[in-house]
Formats: structure tokens, sequence, C-alpha cells
């Protein structure tokens, strides 16, 4: 239940486990990675079928362990490069520790993206509209993860300019305990906004396009850009990681990640959009 200081809400301190059987706990965290696999995984079976079909669903299937791989190998080698590459390279027995935290999107979108080569390599399909297919749903897992970073309690957001505990002028301001008695802004929940909620809705519109989907690589090259923008626009509202602080040109180490997403995602899309399908039989 969320307690009131004053005028602020405080942080509601969820418990991070959400099943505990006896010595085995299992975490929200871990329940939203799983969740977002199966959904994932469902709607990229139905989505392949569609035309032109690029791939069975016995196929995605298949694809679903290289999925999994990519997101967590990428998604901790991302967090240990990427954010803390001191500390592990000095202690390499804490990378395998996932358990303890640690995971960046732009690492596991990199070993997804990999995952996606070499199985389009080995099983010979269209790896650009294998991509755009695959790239629908992601917004499912970022939004879910991050209302798990907030049941955590981390990942907090800056302190909301202008706001004391006993008033703010935003109404929904968070007090977190660990982090101080000044107000923050909800960082992981319009952080799941942006980059689940709004984002899912752009790449729902999208693949209902015959048109683009006659264009590979297109609507892939929308998610990657868009999720540059979201995640750009609510690191305005992160704290930055302690460890890191501000960096080049005040920016945080995750606007500076996303940076090349804007390029690539652009990139793409004048790609596909100057390539685009040509069926087999007008190819003879």
């Amino acid at each position: 239940m969320i307690a009131h200081l004053a005028a602020v809400l405080v942080d509601p301190g969820f418990d991070p486990v959400a099943i505990h059987l006896g010595p085995i706990n299992i975490r929200w965290y871990a329940l939203a990675y799983i969740t977002a696999l199966l959904i994932g995984w469902r709607v990229a079976r139905r989505l392949v079928r569609l035309p032109p079909a690029i791939a069975s669903p016995e196929q995605v299937d298949d694809f679903l362990t290289y999925a999994t791989l990519g997101v967590v190998l990428g998604g901790r080698l991302g967090y240990v490069l990427f954010y803390q590459p001191a500390l592990y390279f000095a202690h390499p027995l804490l990378i395998p520790a996932v358990w303890d935290g640690g995971m960046s999107f732009h690492g596991g979108a990199l070993g997804v993206a990999f995952a996606i080569w070499w199985f389009c390599r080995r099983e010979k399909i269209p790896m650009l509209a294998f991509a755009d297919r695959i790239a629908v749903p992601v917004p499912v897992g970022l939004g879910l993860g991050r209302v798990a970073n907030f049941i955590n309690g981390e990942l907090w957001g800056r302190p909301v300019p202008g706001c004391t505990p006993a008033h703010c002028w935003l109404p929904i301001a968070l007090i977190y305990p660990a982090a101080g008695p000044q107000p923050r802004y909800p960082s992981e929940l319009i952080e799941a906004t942006l980059e689940g909620i709004f984002l899912l809705a752009a790449m729902a519109l999208l693949a209902r396009s015959n048109r683009l989907r006659l264009r590979p690589g297109y609507v892939a090259g929308c998610f990657i850009l868009g999720y540059g923008i979201c995640r750009f626009t609510a690191e305005f509202f992160r704290q930055p990681d302690p460890f890191l602080g501000y960096l080049w040109g005040g920016l945080t180490m995750g606007q500076l990640l996303s940076l090349p997403m804007l390029v690539i995602g652009l990139a793409m899309m004048a790609y596909a959009w100057r390539h685009p399908w040509v069926p087999t039989d007008a190819r003879a």
C-alpha cells in the first residue's frame, strides 16, 4: 500500500521477490524476462506468417533459444563493458553473477542482433525481414523490465526542481527512502510508458502495414530509432549511476549509448525504403 508523507507519495517498497519456494526465490525481474520472451515468441509466430511469409512458426520456436541467450549474455556483457569494466575485470568471477543485478539493454540488443544474424544465416532466412518481425514485441519486455525496476526500488529518478517533502507541483513525484527525502521523478514508470506503451503502440501500427513489410529492415530500423529517442528522453528524468555520474557534455551513459541507435535506425530505414522486396518470380 502506498503511504503518504505530507503531499508527496513515498515509494511503496515492494518485495523484489515474487515467489518464495523454500530456498528458491523467484524475483519479479526474472518473471518480467520470462513473460516478455513468451509473449514475444507467440507474437513472432504470427508475424512471420504475414505476407510475405519469411519463416515458419517452428523456426520461431527454435529461435527462442537464440533470443534468450542473446538477451542474457549480451545484456550482461554489455553491462560489464559499458558500465563497470574496471570492477569486473578486477573480479572476473562476478561477471556471471546475473542474480546480483546488472543488465544493459544496449548490450542485450547487440546480443539479439547477433543471434538474428547467426540464426538467419543457418536457416537461410532473409535477415532484415526476420528482424522486422522480431522487433515488434520487444517493447513488451522493455515495459515489464521497467516495472520490475520500480518494484525493486532501483534506478530512481532525479530530484524534481522546486519540490520539498511537504509540497510538490508534480503529482507523480516519489520519495525513495534509500535516496534521501527529496521528491524525485518516477523514472522507471516514465521509461515504462515511453519504451513500453508508446513504442509498442507504434510498432503494432507499423506491423499492420503491408507496404512496410515489403521493405525489409524498415520496421526494425523504426524500433531502433524509436528506442533511441525514448531512452535518450527518459534519461533526463533518471538519476545517473553513482559510479559513472554525468559524462561527456553532461550526458549519461544511457544517452551516449543511444546516440548510435539514432544513426543506425535512420540508416536502416533509408536503406529499406530504397531496396523494396522483389518477389522471386519477378527476379527471374
